[in-house]
């Protein structure tokens, strides 16, 4: 006989992540990225790309792989913490969230990924893509609605 999967949704009321509650998380986050940051800018004494442009410096090897190093350090700590057995980053467990996908399980290292860096178009758009989670039904986010996930309330009060 074969198992069949249940969606926690079936068994459980859904409460879905609040604006501030997800802005209070993103903030903690990022403090958390901010001290590595901080200590990989010491030891390489390199700045952003963006601050070499504004001072007309040139854009070096070492700028580069700064900047590579910070995409890749950002990307694993959302991926791997949203997608495994806590399903939230750290400013998310302290909110009491956590990310699912449309059915309420756990998500993939894989739709982790597609989520973190979807969160790329939501700002370029002048962060209109989180914004949209304030007239949507599920409180989605465009980079949300993009990997198939949603926010929730880890514990939600019944």
């Amino acid at each position: 006989m074969q198992e069949q999967e249940i969606s926690i949704f079936e068994t459980t009321q859904v409460v879905y992540a609040g604006f501030w509650q997800r802005f209070a998380a993103a903030l903690i986050d990022g403090l958390i990225i901010l001290v590595p940051t901080f200590i990989i800018k010491q030891i390489t004494g390199e700045d952003n790309i963006l601050t070499e442009l504004i001072h007309h410096k040139p854009i070096t090897a070492g700028v580069c792989m700064y900047e590579i190093t910070l995409l890749i350090m950002g990307w694993l700590y959302f991926a791997l913490m949203e997608s495994g057995k806590q399903q939230a980053t750290v400013g998310k467990m302290a909110l009491g969230l956590k990310v699912t996908d449309m059915e309420g399980q756990r998500i993939s290292f894989g739709k982790a990924t597609g989520r973190h860096f979807g969160k790329l178009v939501s700002e370029i758009i002048l962060f209109f893509g989180y914004f949209m989670m304030l007239w949507d039904e599920k409180n989605q986010t465009l980079h949300d609605k993009m990997a198939g996930t949603l926010v929730v309330k880890n514990n939600p009060i019944i």
